[in-house]
């Protein structure tokens, strides 16, 4: 059986298993040794991990357009939890992951949030990884007063005075910095188009693209916006091969979306140089887009060879579920491992694990070294990258902490 066939019959299964796994009824408890899940993921546990146990909420894309790239977030939350539990918890406790399917929209976002967030024996929450759910969430995360790690990249969710939002990934003032410059500088791009999702997250990419070349006087011959999960981008292609563009810069939420665009951008036969978003190097584009994916460039903030805890991730990852892992379960897993330090140092009330996060500086991980700011970024830069025979390879590390 194929690779692919391997990973579309796994997602069958999982489609089978929603109800069970991510339901509203209680949720899917994954604790490693002795944590059957199911039920209340920590029954007699109490808000503050009592009863030798502690819940972390996940909320992942289950079902929906990109639940392939859920099922790499939800494995990285699984295998964190099960090597946590493994080496003996969190000061003796076992930790519980108790997951809530939000269907990859703004309402079950909302919905997913607001069942987790309702369960006394949750103490964080891993949010979404897009900017559009983490957006909708944002006015119940302030209300409920429960640590948020989120993997949305949009500069503005930590921008709003929200106290209890600590992001994960590098955001995108980084990221459009670093793939205009090396548009402009390495590929030398004279005239470009850009192709984006009219989300939160692909219309604050769109900006802030757009200022960038305005800086270095490189006109945008072409802007062309897209909602989630088309499936024709012929129309948009066809413009942008009359714009005159040499250079095609996308900010594509869903690496499905991606790779349907970079096949028919083949069939097309368009020959400009594609630098894309995170999602162009994930290992669910790479794996959908086959051959078209290759000659690509882009920027991720996960690359399996980065550095020493990436490469012992990634060996522990393949080992288990036979896949490359990528972004989505990078995030998620640096998430729940820097939780896991900050509860065994300061404990699991609300406020004092919101005050160890900010108090995390040069910590180690799978997507890179750790400082939160006071806005609760912790990642300040990203890596360029080219994709050739379906392998990411890495060009060059974009830093912009000292700036």
């Amino acid at each position: 059986m194929s690779k692919w066939r391997k990973w579309s019959a796994g997602l069958a299964a999982m489609a089978l298993m929603a109800g069970v796994t991510a339901c509203g009824s209680g949720g899917a408890g994954s604790g490693g040794p002795g944590n059957s899940g199911g039920g209340n993921a920590a029954s007699g546990g109490g808000g503050n991990g009592s009863g030798g146990q502690i819940v972390i909420g996940l909320s992942e894309e289950i079902t929906g357009p990109a639940a392939l790239s859920g099922l790499h977030g939800k494995r990285g939350a699984e295998l964190a939890v099960e090597q946590i539990n493994a080496a003996g918890g969190i000061n003796g406790k076992q930790v519980v992951l108790k997951i809530e399917d939000n269907q990859g929209t703004n309402q079950g976002g909302v919905a997913a949030f607001q069942k987790l967030a309702s369960d006394p024996n949750v103490v964080a929450i891993i949010n979404s990884v897009r900017s559009t759910i983490v957006q909708a969430t944002l006015p119940y995360v302030a209300q409920q007063k429960i640590p948020n790690m989120i993997g949305g990249t949009n500069p503005k969710l930590t921008n709003m005075g929200n106290q209890w939002v600590f992001r994960f990934r590098p955001n995108d003032t980084y990221a459009s910095a670093a793939m205009e410059q090396f548009a402009v500088q390495d590929l030398h791009a004279k005239k470009v188009a850009i192709l984006y999702d009219t989300d939160a997250f692909g219309s604050g990419g769109n900006d802030l693209l757009k200022q960038a070349f305005a800086k270095d006087n490189i006109p945008v011959v072409a802007d062309e916006g897209y909602t989630t999960a088309t499936k024709d981008y012929t129309s948009y292609l066809e413009k942008i091969k009359s714009s005159g563009a040499d250079t095609l810069m996308t900010y594509m939420t869903n690496a499905e979306d991606e790779a349907q665009m970079l096949r028919q951008f083949r069939q097309l036969g368009l020959k400009m140089n594609v630098v894309g978003s995170p999602s162009i190097a994930t290992d669910v584009c790479i794996q959908l887009a086959g051959d078209a994916v290759n000659g690509t460039y882009g920027v991720s903030d996960f690359v399996t060879d980065a550095n020493d805890a990436a490469k012992q991730f990634t060996k522990d990852y393949e080992a288990k579920y036979h896949e490359t892992p990528d972004l989505f379960a990078g995030w998620v897993y640096d998430a729940i491992m820097v939780l896991k330090d900050v509860i065994a140092k300061n404990g699991t009330d609300p406020n004092a694990i919101r005050q160890g996060l900010l108090q995390v500086q040069n910590r180690p991980g799978v997507e890179g070294t750790y400082s939160f700011d006071q806005n609760g970024d912790g990642l300040h830069g990203y890596t360029v990258v080219k994709i050739d025979n379906q392998k990411v390879h890495t060009i060059k590390y974009v830093d912009f902490s000292k700036h």
